[in-house]
């Protein structure tokens, strides 16, 4: 059984509105998911265009990961002021205009730069459109975190195969991007007067259940605990993306549009096991997803990494995919529903710190080693998650 799916409503939130914010809050979800795979998509062409070296490459990303640990721990004190819709649609929004800015950098510093900014921008969007989908998913009662995190991967999906198509085109980044910040900006406006408003965040003082009332860690022990794990889970999850095109160019010998379809048959096994994620979650529980889904994903990419041709890397592409697609929506919807107040922020800022962390590292690995052996720390990430899931679901209480 399910370990921690919420199922109390929101106060003062109609089921016709939670459903509706629903539909907006996967429109969010799906356009960020679109503008992260614009630049993944792009980022080969950005190296090449300037020169840089895979340790310059994971210099750069650097630019992520401090735009966003500096802008993350903001997100907490501007939701409870404003509000997760407004902080949302304005981060979002900033988003989409930071999408241009790598294009436009002429050196590694204005490079970094620019995706400072772009991270700063995505971190809060992030942190705020998943405390939305925690209210939302408190409001309906069921779980649908794994739905929104479908979308986001549809979107990774819809962005990585548009920029493949248009990489074959021969059409330059800065056009690119000028057409994703324009389309998904526009989708957001429109997606944002059905997010559920600001009364709809916090939780109804009494939220326990027949799951949640079992003895559990303390509060800051669950934020370690599952902050740990959303930070392994997301430094693979993110480093793979940043990673997926120049191992497929310079390790397996991809050209053309080839080398976004490991990235793109990725994300398309996690926009279907995300959809189905929910289901899996009322059936199996939390701990087996989390298990079960970073077990295959760590032994996929080891199948990619030991194999010499492109077809086999490209199956393991997809195991890794269908194993780590639910393994940081069920963590955030264990934080939401266990974690009263700002829980979720704060998990998920530890957890995006994995996501901004793997890129870098793996390129100064690779710089040191080899790009196959800084893939391989994405792996073992997953693996380590695999295999401290069960004692962290025990201590949490799960039966």
């Amino acid at each position: 059984m399910s370990g921690f799916t919420t199922t109390l409503s929101a106060t003062d939130v109609s089921k016709p509105q939670a459903r509706a914010a629903r539909w907006a809050t996967s429109t969010v979800f799906f356009a960020n998911g679109a503008v992260i795979a614009t630049w993944v998509v792009r980022l080969p062409g950005v190296q090449q265009h300037l020169g840089l070296s895979p340790a310059l490459v994971g210099t750069a990303l650097l630019g992520l990961a401090v735009g966003s640990l500096i802008a993350m721990p903001q997100t907490g004190a501007l939701a409870a002021r404003y509000g997760t819709r407004r902080v949302t649609i304005t981060a979002g929004l900033m988003m989409m205009l930071a999408l241009l800015l790598p294009f436009l950098a002429l050196n590694l510093y204005t490079l970094f730069a620019a995706l400072m900014v772009l991270g700063g921008c995505n971190g809060v969007m992030d942190v705020a459109m998943n405390a939305q989908g925690v209210a939302v998913e408190r409001s309906l009662g069921q779980p649908v975190m794994s739905s929104f995190h479908a979308a986001y991967s549809l979107g990774n999906l819809v962005g990585a195969g548009l920029g493949s198509l248009l990489l074959g085109a021969a059409l330059g980044g800065l056009p690119h991007a000028l057409i994703v910040t324009l389309s998904m900006g526009a989708a957001l406006l429109l997606a944002g007067s059905r997010l559920l408003p600001k009364h709809a965040d916090e939780p109804p003082k009494t939220t326990e259940t027949a799951d949640t009332a079992r003895p559990t860690s303390t509060p800051n022990s669950l934020i370690w605990l599952l902050g740990a794990l959303c930070f392994m889970g997301m430094l693979g999850e993110g480093a793979l993306g940043d990673w997926s095109g120049l191992y497929s160019r310079d390790v397996l010998g991809a050209t053309g549009a080839s080398i976004g379809a490991g990235y793109t048959g990725f994300t398309l096994a996690m926009t279907l096991a995300r959809a189905f994620g929910d289901g899996w979650r009322s059936r199996y529980g939390d701990g087996r997803v989390v298990t079960v889904g970073a077990l295959l994903s760590g032994l996929g990419l080891g199948l990619s990494l030991l194999s010499s041709t492109y077809t086999l890397a490209f199956v393991g592409f997809l195991a890794f995919g269908l194993g780590v697609a639910n393994v940081v929506p069920v963590l955030y919807s264990a934080a939401g529903s266990a974690l009263a107040g700002r829980g979720i922020a704060r998990v998920a800022t530890l957890g995006y710190a994995g996501f901004l962390v793997g890129p870098p590292l793996i390129g100064f690995v690779s710089q040191t080693a080899s790009l196959v052996g800084g893939m391989a720390v994405i792996a073992l990430s997953l693996l380590l998650v695999g295999l401290m899931a069960p004692a962290v679901y025990r201590r949490m209480g799960e039966r």
